[in-house]
């Protein structure tokens, strides 16, 4: 049986983005403890300029990650989860694209995030999605721990990062 991935923008506000949301912290906690993890909470991305967009498998919350307005041009992309039991079905690409995609509505010509070093995982993600490394961008500085990527969005409004649907 194969079951379709639909990724949207959902409110902040609901169990299933906190749940999403511990899971991206343990995760965080076990590569980075100490002083550089920031824990996000449901209520912090609920304000204006923030879009929480959830992928959904038959239903449930399987992944999620958050894109910010900048406004200057660019967005950023941070938390981005997939649930450790939807792994490896397409979720963090499905997730990806959307988010570009909804960047372009909103105006923005590039797209910047921030990973941990360790996550390697997640820099495949990335780098398999057209990201390349590039400087610290504000409010952020050079730590051990992080690495710095980017992407320009024109290079994705010609169609090559079309949303189809994610299959598992």
């Amino acid at each position: 049986m194969t079951l379709e991935v639909s990724v949207n923008i959902e409110a902040a506000l609901q169990s299933e983005v906190s749940a999403l949301l511990s899971q991206s912290d343990a995760v965080a906690a076990a590569l980075y403890p100490g002083e550089y993890r920031r824990p996000i909470t449901a209520q912090s991305l609920a304000g204006p300029g923030t879009h929480v967009l959830i992928a959904r498998l038959a239903g449930s919350a399987v992944g999620l990650c958050v894109l910010f307005e900048r406004g200057d041009g660019t967005t950023e992309l941070k938390r981005m989860i997939v649930d450790a039991g939807a792994r490896g079905a397409g979720i963090g690409m499905a997730l990806l694209r959307r988010a570009e995609a909804q960047a372009l509505a909103l105006g923005a010509r590039t797209m910047l995030l921030e990973v941990g070093t360790r996550n390697t995982e997640a820099q495949q993600l990335y780098r398999r999605g057209g990201y390349e490394p590039c400087e610290p961008f504000a409010p952020y500085s050079a730590t051990p721990i992080s690495l710095f990527m980017r992407r320009v969005l024109a290079e994705v409004a010609s169609g090559d990062s079309a949303a189809a649907p994610t299959r598992r």
